[in-house]
């Protein structure tokens, strides 16, 4: 496999785009055309702005509808545990492995088929699995039917992103595409806060009901049914997908890729950089991720709170405060170095794991529902502030024909981690360290902290190395 299809599969899987940088330096800097396979060559066969930005469109819609489908779960962790007899852990494998493996894993051979074959046409199948494979989490009626389709749910929306990069790339030229990246990648915050809201609606509609008769399924859970209400209009999403203009393919210029052993000789000969990068940067998310993940159950179980409400407050932090934390991060990135700050994008990041950390506090100590989805939202917008920086800093210092392996090293691991070491360890620690499920809030306050203080520590020891790493490459 080709290094290029690595680093497109496991960068469109990240939430960590090129938002740290200006648009001119995205455009200029080698990772974004080894990354996007985009000829830097003008051309004149591009497709029509009206075209392409429709695809943009549908093409968010649909990342947003992945999420949902992805965070619904968050909201129905009380009724679930209470119907299947469920202990946190396995709601935190759900969330987690169940999911996040899968997820980060089948991006790769996806990519290899976007390389090769229609993208809509991959996406729209995507669309159509997990929109099915949510549905079927509401006919399960036992963990292990449960944990399948929750599989299936990452499985498919491993395919929406890389073949949307991809297609993408292809429909915009070289000062252009970096607007319609970045209106995609708001789907990230955009999405994950929609999430919330919508899904809590919907929950919210069928609340109260001791059972649901649906056609073909029969009688359901009021649960079980959100799923099937929820995932079941993806069908529809699926074949909008299909009216998008499928652009003829553009070859990247592309430098000799090295060889494997070189790269991996290159992270060995600089340790502690990598370490402290690869680590530092997936504790931020794996703590942004134990929040999303168990703050409506918290809100619920501390406050009594049904799933409207917390569904709405936690759609509004992250909604608003995730985009503005992420935004402010990538200007503060900016700013430091134009001060000469070569670990700028580091700094931010321990900036972001100490200031999350007494929000974090603050909301699980709370004393309603609405004050600590009011501690909540710093703690978004601070948890939020590195996901910019992160994948561009790791980029910057690598060698110019090693920059896109190496990006996507982090992003795998950065997903992997980030997506299911936060909700799985608040479970944990809820089962195992506390032994009682009220008290989640513990949980999260001291999971997110730790996290917090200890992704701030690594970072802060990767700054001396890694502003070296720079110098040096830089001089090469």
């Amino acid at each position: 496999m080709r290094y290029l299809q690595l680093a497109l599969a496991l960068s469109a899987l990240s939430l960590t785009q090129c938002t740290s940088l200006s648009l001119e330096e995205c455009r200029n800097s080698d990772w974004y055309t080894l990354g996007l396979g985009v000829s830097m060559t003008e051309s004149t066969d591009w497709p029509k702005p009206r075209v392409a930005w429709y695809a943009v469109a549908v093409l968010l819609l649909a990342y947003t509808c992945s999420f949902i489908d992805r965070t619904i779960l968050s909201l129905l962790v009380e009724p679930i545990k209470a119907d299947l007899g469920l202990s946190d852990t396995e709601i935190g494998m759900l969330h987690g492995l169940a999911f996040a493996l899968f997820y980060t894993l089948m991006g790769i051979p996806i990519a290899m088929l976007a390389d090769r074959y229609s993208r809509r046409t991959i996406i729209a199948g995507g669309i159509a699995f997990w929109s099915i494979a949510t549905a079927c989490c509401g006919l399960a009626n036992r963990f292990s039917h449960l944990f399948i389709a929750r599989v299936g749910v990452g499985v498919g929306e491993a395919a929406l992103s890389p073949a949307a990069f991809s297609l993408l790339a292809d429909s915009f030229p070289p000062q252009k595409i970096g607007r319609a990246l970045s209106v995609y990648s708001t789907g990230v915050f955009l999405g994950a806060g929609l999430a919330f809201i919508i899904g809590g609606a919907v929950i919210g509609l069928i609340k109260g009901s001791d059972g649901i008769e649906l056609p073909l399924v029969g009688q359901v859970e009021a649960w079980q049914a959100a799923f099937i209400i929820v995932g079941l209009p993806g069908l529809l999403l699926a074949l909008l997908v299909l009216t998008i203009a499928e652009p003829i393919r553009r070859d990247a210029d592309k430098a000799p890729a090295p060889p494997v052993a070189k790269v991996f000789g290159y992270l060995a000969e600089h340790p502690r950089l990598f370490f402290c990068h690869f680590l530092g940067f997936a504790l931020l998310s794996a703590a942004f991720n134990a929040v999303s993940g168990w703050g409506p159950a918290f809100l619920q179980r501390q406050f009594q709170a049904d799933a409207p409400t917390a569904g709405l407050g936690l759609g509004i932090a992250v909604l608003v405060f995730g985009t503005a934390g992420l935004l402010v991060g990538g200007w503060l990135t900016d700013r430091g170095r134009q001060r000469g700050w070569l670990d700028a994008a580091l700094r931010v990041g321990v900036l972001s794991g100490l200031g999350l950390i007494p929000f974090g506090l603050l909301a699980t100590s709370a004393d309603s529902v609405w004050q600590a989805v009011l501690w909540l939202c710093p703690f978004m917008f601070f948890a939020s502030m590195a996901f910019g920086g992160a994948a561009a800093a790791i980029q910057l210092v690598a060698p110019v024909r090693m920059r896109a392996v190496v990006s996507a090293l982090y992003l795998f691991f950065n997903n992997l981690l980030g997506i299911g070491l936060g909700p799985m360890v608040v479970a944990l620690v809820t089962d195992y360290v506390f032994v009682d499920e009220k008290m989640l809030s513990a949980s999260i306050a001291w999971v997110t902290s730790s996290m917090g203080l200890l992704a701030a520590l690594v970072l802060y020891w990767g700054l001396r190395p890694y502003r070296s790493a720079l110098e040096m490459t830089r001089g090469e």
